[in-house]
């Protein structure tokens, strides 16, 4: 009797293995709800400069906690904006990153309510599970390639900016 059971079970187990292989488009269409909505996000400094992200969007807690893990060749004008942070959507809070599972140096940028920034993290240590703080409460974060806020000019201060930002 256990036999039997053992090979009903493997049977219904390879059916349905069999039935999603049969089924491409069932990836495809999980793939696309787990892709993050796309924005541009300007980065406005004290001295006028505006520069343009071209950037996704993690607003879950799951699109948070993955951000841009496992992510390599990013444009040099791409980004990720955690908004809301956090993403309960409750009051601004000290924020905690880290790079485990990233392997690109990035600038995390962290925002006050008032979209300014708090503080930039600059060109973290990819794969490290060394806790990055905000050092404030905040409202957003937004993470760029390592080492483009230096280059750009982009400093504590300056204004970030996207469609549908809560101000």
């Amino acid at each position: 009797m256990t036999l039997k059971r053992y090979l009903r079970a493997a049977f219904a187990a390879s059916a349905l293995l069999m039935s999603s292989a049969c089924n491409p488009g069932a990836e495809a269409n999980e793939a696309a709800a787990a892709t993050p909505a796309k924005i541009v996000v300007t980065v406005t400094t004290t001295a006028g400069a505006a520069h343009q992200f071209n950037s996704e969007v993690a607003k879950t807690e799951q699109e948070q906690e993955r951000g841009l893990m496992y992510r390599t060749n990013m444009a040099p004008d791409f980004g990720m904006l955690f908004a809301p942070y956090p993403a309960d959507g409750g009051p601004p809070r000290e924020a905690s990153f880290w790079m485990q599972n990233t392997p690109s140096p990035l600038d995390i940028i962290f925002i006050r309510p008032d979209g300014t920034i708090a503080r930039i993290a600059e060109n973290t240590i990819p794969l490290s599970e060394d806790r990055i703080m905000s050092g404030e409460p905040v409202s957003a974060v937004f993470e760029i390639n390592g080492g483009r806020a230096a280059e750009l000019g982009i400093a504590a201060g300056d204004k970030v900016s996207w469609p549908g930002q809560k101000k």
